[in-house]
């Protein structure tokens, strides 16, 4: 991650008192406003600004943008114009995106000259945390990019664990277990940005020896998360296995139902960031998902209903 914005406001080491609350209290009741087509307006309301006086926040946790999905986007921007504002803040003579660098960049590939904005005064941390927010509940992040921005709240404005898990709606398990993906090299890091690797495959790859060969042939041969956990115990020194060596096709693809239910379990609960627990039986079963507060009850009744923040 890009180095963040030291402006002339020193990073707090106090945890915020909006923790928790959601995007929409971080960014006032501005942020609900419909964007305006008339004069220009000032404090928090919606105005337009032209696209070139925006710049994209160095800090920013999303840093792997699908070209694809930009152009969709910008097609549709041509077509209906950009419907919801971005948010920024001053910065300099100009003004820095702190959410919405994906419809600034599809704005500009549908040439547009201004944009609707809200303009917002955010300290670093401010900026940082509504930036996780919002790409967290759009499902924007890949676990490393989620992972790296924990770690600098974390490390620069002394946030802890529970802070952050109450900020974005998750459980602290899930927060800790994103962060130890940071541990891996820096080549199996990129694999999961890339979205070669999963955060399932990446969690099971912690426990190597030598993750980088493992995942390279987890990618190679599109091995299941499972397979890449009996890979790895294969691989482990006076295992039964060949060790680093091992071929993927000797690894047996079957296992008991309960492991398998407990690794879906695991695949499951590192999406959502929950605890689940499925029960399951040949008549069917049930899929239980337990949260502990009304801001991770309200996230996943947003993503079961497809709905966008």
């Amino acid at each position: 991650m890009s180095e963040s914005d030291t402006g002339s406001n020193a990073p707090s080491r106090k945890p915020r008192q909006g923790l928790g609350r959601g995007l929409s209290a971080l960014l006032g009741d501005a942020a609900r406003e419909e964007p305006t087509t008339g004069d220009r307006e000032t404090g928090t309301s919606v105005r337009l600004l032209p696209v070139t006086a925006m710049t994209p926040h160095p800090g920013q946790p999303r840093r792997h943008f699908d070209e694809e999905a930009i152009t969709e986007l910008a097609n549709s921007i041509a077509q209906r114009g950009l419907i919801q504002p971005i948010v920024v803040r001053p910065h300099g003579k100009d003004y820095q995106i702190v959410a919405g660098e994906r419809r600034w960049r599809a704005a500009q590939r549908a040439r547009l000259h201004e944009v609707p904005v809200i303009v917002r005064e955010l300290s670093d941390a401010e900026t940082l945390e509504i930036a996780l927010v919002e790409n967290i509940q759009r499902r924007d992040l890949n676990a490393i990019e989620e992972a790296d921005a924990y770690r600098k709240l974390i490390d620069e404005f002394g946030h802890t664990q529970e802070a952050l898990a109450r900020l974005v709606g998750k459980s602290r398990s899930h927060i800790a277990n994103l962060m130890r993906l940071l541990d891996l090299p820096d080549d199996v890091q990129a694999l999961v940005t890339e979205e070669r690797l999963t955060m399932g495959h990446a969690r099971a790859l912690l426990g190597a020896s030598d993750p980088s060969t493992l995942a390279h042939k987890v990618v190679t041969s599109e091995m299941s998360v499972r397979d890449t956990e009996k890979l790895v115990k294969a691989a482990r020194p006076g295992s039964n296995g060949s060790g680093r060596n091992a071929s993927p096709r000797a690894i047996p693809t079957h296992d008991s139902g309960n492991a398998d239910i407990a690794a879906l379990e695991q695949q499951l609960g590192d999406v959502l960031g929950l605890k689940v627990r499925i029960a399951h039986s040949e008549q069917g079963g049930t899929l239980t998902l337990s949260y502990s507060t009304l801001d991770q009850l309200d996230l996943v009744c947003q993503r079961l209903s497809g709905e966008t923040i």
